[in-house]
């Protein structure tokens, strides 16, 4: 009879690569995995650490794992681990706890405690220091999903006042070209149409290889035979200058769709923040990206009640928000990460101001949404989407530029990239129906 494992994934698309990886290295060695409704020998909790609600769920997930199954072997590994290891420590049934830099230890440790089949009565602690920590060795072949995360890049050295990230993934170190390029020729291969290249730092990739960068690698790519689309993960604004934009304005695979991970449109909160832009450098940036690359959307990120935020930062958020148009926007309420300087920043935004602020930029998103969704019904009258699920006989997909499309179908079009007439635009969804070629 198999063994068979679990694995729970917080957090990151980066994390979300690693948790595949795992997996297709716990087949190989003989194990099924599960998914979390089933009881199972071995459980891996894979977590994040970006926010005090992201170590909260790791705990929970530890414990309903432990509550699952109280025989079970219960790993943990990532980002929690590896900076908040005394959090998993203190939970009675944990066998196992490894860092950011060495995940796929999970694996050997699984097959040693359950050929063992003894649980260990306090847990085995495998946290290096990541000061020369190297890139760690790891590959998907397949993709359940419609689109394929690949990780290029691990580590941060940005060190933004707020974030506990370079501590828990340490030094910038990238997963050299040739290794990048067989995993992709091998997904393609395997019929994956769409990739996303990503990493703790995406646009850093190569900065520790010599003199390569993340356009270089896009351009080697873009010459695969049968390449579909790919994207590039969250990216700095700062990177979108206009000599690196009009290089990857060339690239045919390259989806026109980038998130720019923005936080803030106060020139004075990004400067507490310690991002490496102001908001003139951004939105210059965001009308390069328009000059050089046709129906080009963009994503963010923003961060609401950093500490001092005053009503007039808010407010150059608000406005940032409406000049760059942004497809679709992500909202944080500001949490603490205890280690970082915006911890201890006097002037702690209370929290029923965070949740104000939140409301507001959230109900700006939706109309900034309605209106870019409008004006591409208006704009444009067919476009190919990816579809990626379909239930009560609509299916949804995205197209290169991240566009949400809904059409009619009783067919079940997953991962089929087809041709469809826009016939008019949702506030959330722009709707459409398929054109047959004969």
């Amino acid at each position: 009879m198999k063994k068979t494992a679990c694995i729970y994934t917080l957090g990151c698309k980066v994390n979300q690569y690693e948790s595949e990886a795992i997996a297709e290295l716990l087949e190989g060695k003989g194990f099924e995995i599960c998914s979390p409704s089933v009881k199972s020998d071995v459980y891996i909790i894979n977590t994040c650490t970006v926010t005090a609600e992201s170590d909260r769920k790791a705990r929970q997930f530890i414990r309903r794992a432990i509550s699952s199954n109280p025989d079970a072997y219960i790993l943990v590994t990532g980002c929690m681990a590896q900076s908040r290891g005394e959090q998993a420590m203190s939970i009675a049934g944990v066998d196992y706890i490894c860092g950011s830099s060495n995940k796929t230890s999970v694996v050997d440790m699984a097959v040693m405690l359950t050929e063992g089949g003894k649980k260990n009565e306090r847990p085995i602690v495998n946290i290096p220091e990541l000061t020369n920590a190297s890139f760690e060795p790891m590959t998907i072949k397949r993709f359940e999903r419609t689109r394929a995360y690949l990780k290029i890049e691990d580590g941060c050295e940005n060190r933004c006042s707020y974030c506990a990230i370079p501590d828990a993934r340490g030094p910038i170190r990238s997963k050299p070209m040739e290794e990048v390029l067989c995993e992709v020729r091998r997904l393609t291969e395997n019929g994956c149409r769409e990739i996303v290249l990503t990493g703790i730092e995406t646009a850093s990739y190569g900065r520790d290889l010599g003199r390569i960068d993340i356009a270089d690698l896009l351009s080697e790519i873009d010459k695969i035979e049968g390449i579909g689309r790919i994207r590039i993960g969250s990216i700095d604004p700062s990177v979108m200058r206009e000599d690196f934009v009009e290089r990857i304005s060339k690239i045919r695979c390259l989806a026109p769709h980038f998130h720019l991970s923005m936080q803030s449109g106060s020139d004075r909160i990004l400067g507490l923040m310690r991002r490496k832009y102001n908001r003139t450098m951004a939105l210059r940036n965001i009308e390069n990206l328009r000059a050089h690359m046709k129906d080009v959307m963009l994503t963010t990120d923003f961060i609401v009640g950093f500490p001092t935020e005053t009503d007039e930062d808010f407010e150059q958020t608000m406005d940032f928000a409406r000049r760059a148009e942004f497809l679709d926007m992500h909202v944080f309420a500001y949490s603490k990460r205890s280690g970082t300087p915006a911890a201890s920043m006097p002037g702690q935004i209370p929290e029923n101001i965070k949740k104000e602020r939140s409301s507001a930029l959230i109900a700006l998103g939706r109309e900034l949404t309605a209106k870019a969704l409008k004006k591409f019904a208006e704009e444009n009258s067919e476009t190919e989407v990816l579809f990626e699920t379909c239930e009560g006989g609509k299916a949804f997909g995205h197209t290169a530029s991240f566009v949400p499309i809904s059409v009619e179908s009783e067919r079940q079009l997953h991962a089929e990239l087809m041709t469809v007439r826009i016939t008019g635009a949702e506030p959330e969804v722009c709707l459409g129906e398929i054109i047959e070629r004969n």
